[in-house]
Parts: structure tokens; C-alpha cells; sequence
């Protein structure tokens, strides 16, 4: 395809997402792309990171610290292990998991944190505990109490469609239902527009070529007027294109996570902080146009 010269390039989303002030941290949505570190919790996690099945709270406020250090913006703790085929946990056995860890956590920083759950009792106990937003790979369309939960905390939501077990039509439409799905149990239970954040659920239900059409595609989910929140950090499908075993899936995170900034996200969720802090930056550079070059004196 050949360009005009005049032609914009990344497409530009023509609005922005009402600010959010989350633990006091304001993320105002399209200045630039916020990341969000991951801290598991768990035995069994695809990406090798889990700290285990009796995780040590210090080690996970370590990490936590190290993050904030490199730059993460928000932090996402989970005690379940999300990977396809992965055992689902009773909810009593999670919180033993997550609560210690969490509150070592919380301590530790004043980053705003994220719980991945989808679980209400879970949720509850978690934002009481100091989290400040739900990560609900669900969507809200698991457990139903969950919206009540986050509306009465008045907490944050990041919502992903979530395909497993549904039947495939087509990537973005698939998504985009989902997504109406979601807002219409979250309208319901009174949780704020400005509380919302949207994540299509790269990985989860899909092949890889469908995961690779949902990057393509993220430019039509702008309709929405929420921040969306992509998760492709060392993936199975970056694995399969590389023929890379999950601890050389770097240099492929990171070409995602530029190219899905390009196609509109505004939160990447990764595991290498440091890195991809870095890759957000100059993809910021590019895409949002929000760098100049000061010469020295």
C-alpha cells in the first residue's frame, strides 16, 4: 500500500477516555501507555515466574519494589493460574494464596494494585485488604456477585472478554459483544464509565492467528471510548512464531507490545517491566508524538 505523504500513521484515536485517579495516581488515557507489572502468586504459571504454591510475602513485596523501580505504573497480583487447562481454585485455597501476599505488598509500595480473580468472595477480601481495582478475566460473566462487589468498593475494573468455551464467529465482533455484555452487568450494578478498562483477552479462547488478528484489529474497539488493556507478555503464540521456549520470548513481547500500542492500547500488561517500559517509551515517541530532543548546551 503506498501512503500519501499527508496521510496520518498510527491511526490517532479521536477522543480520550475520561482521566482516572486510581490511589491518588492519575493515568490520564492517550498522553501515554502505562504499564502494569505482573506478580503471581502460584505454583503453576505458563510464564515460569510464580512464586509458588506457599508463596513467601517478601518475595513478592521484593518484587513489587523492584517494579516500581523500573518504571510499572500499576501492579497486578494473582493467585490462580489463568493458563488454559490450569485448575481452578476454591476460592478459600486462592485467598490463603493471595492475602498475605497482597498485604506485603501493599506495604510495600503505593503503587495502585489490581487483583486477578474472578472470584466476588476473593475480590471482596482483596479490596478490603488494600487492592484498589478487580482484574476479571471473566468480564463479570462468571461469578455474579462480582459486579456488586466492585461497585460497592467502588473500585476499578479491568474487564477482559474472555472466548473460552464460546462459539467463534468472528474475532473483533466476538470481542466487541462480549465488551456489550460486560458494560450492560456493570451499568447495572452502578460501576462508573470512568472506572472501566477494557482488555480483549489476547490468549484466552483463541488460536494464534486469531490472537494476531486481535492486534490487527484493536483500532475497532476506539468505539467503546474506554482504555484498553492488552496482555500478550511471553505468550504461546510469540512462542510458536519464534519456536521459543517461554523464557526467550522477549524480543517477540516486545514487538507486541509496540505494535499494540500503535493500534491504540493504553496499559500493557507484562512480566519484564524494565524492558517493556522502555519499548513503551519510544513506541510513545512515535505513536502519541509526545518526545522532543533537547540538544545539550
Amino acid at each position: 500500500m503506498t501512503r500519501h505523504p499527508g496521510m496520518p500513521w498510527p491511526p490517532q484515536r479521536a477522543f480520550r477516555a475520561p482521566a482516572a485517579v486510581i490511589r491518588g495516581r492519575e493515568f490520564r488515557w492517550g498522553e501515554r501507555t502505562f504499564v502494569m507489572g505482573i506478580i503471581n502468586v502460584t505454583p503453576d504459571s505458563f510464564s515460569g515466574d510464580g512464586l509458588g504454591a506457599d508463596p513467601d510475602p517478601a518475595a513478592a513485596a521484593a518484587l513489587a519494589r523492584r517494579f516500581e523501580a523500573e518504571g510499572a505504573d500499576i501492579l497486578d497480583i494473582g493467585a490462580e493460574s489463568s493458563r488454559p487447562g490450569a485448575e481452578e481454585l476454591d476460592p478459600a485455597e486462592e485467598l490463603r494464596r493471595l492475602l498475605p501476599s497482597l498485604r506485603a505488598v501493599r506495604e510495600a509500595t503505593a503503587l495502585p494494585i489490581s487483583v486477578d480473580t474472578y472470584h466476588a468472595a476473593v475480590a471482596a477480601a482483596a479490596l478490603d485488604a488494600g487492592a484498589d481495582a478487580v482484574n476479571d478475566i471473566w468480564g463479570l460473566r462468571r461469578d455474579p456477585e462480582m459486579a456488586a462487589v466492585v461497585a460497592r468498593a467502588r473500585g476499578h475494573l479491568i474487564a477482559m472478554h474472555n472466548q473460552r468455551g464460546r462459539t467463534f464467529r468472528d474475532v473483533a465482533g466476538d470481542i466487541a459483544a462480549g465488551f456489550d455484555a460486560t458494560l450492560e452487568i456493570a451499568a447495572a450494578a452502578g460501576i462508573p464509565a470512568d472506572r472501566i478498562i477494557l482488555d480483549p483477552g489476547f490468549g484466552f479462547g483463541w488460536t494464534p492467528e486469531q490472537n494476531l488478528e486481535m492486534l490487527r484489529r484493536l483500532p475497532e474497539f476506539w468505539r467503546f471510548e474506554l482504555p484498553l488493556l492488552v496482555g500478550t507478555s511471553r505468550k504461546s503464540t510469540i512462542g510458536y512464531i519464534l519456536d521459543a521456549p517461554v523464557d526467550q520470548r522477549l524480543e517477540g513481547t516486545a514487538a507486541t507490545v509496540a505494535l499494540a500500542i500503535a493500534a491504540g492500547a493504553d496499559i500493557v500488561r507484562v512480566h519484564d517491566v524494565a524492558a517493556m517500559r522502555r519499548v513503551a517509551r519510544v513506541a510513545d515517541a512515535v505513536v502519541r508524538a509526545n518526545w522532543r530532543y533537547h540538544p545539550p548546551a
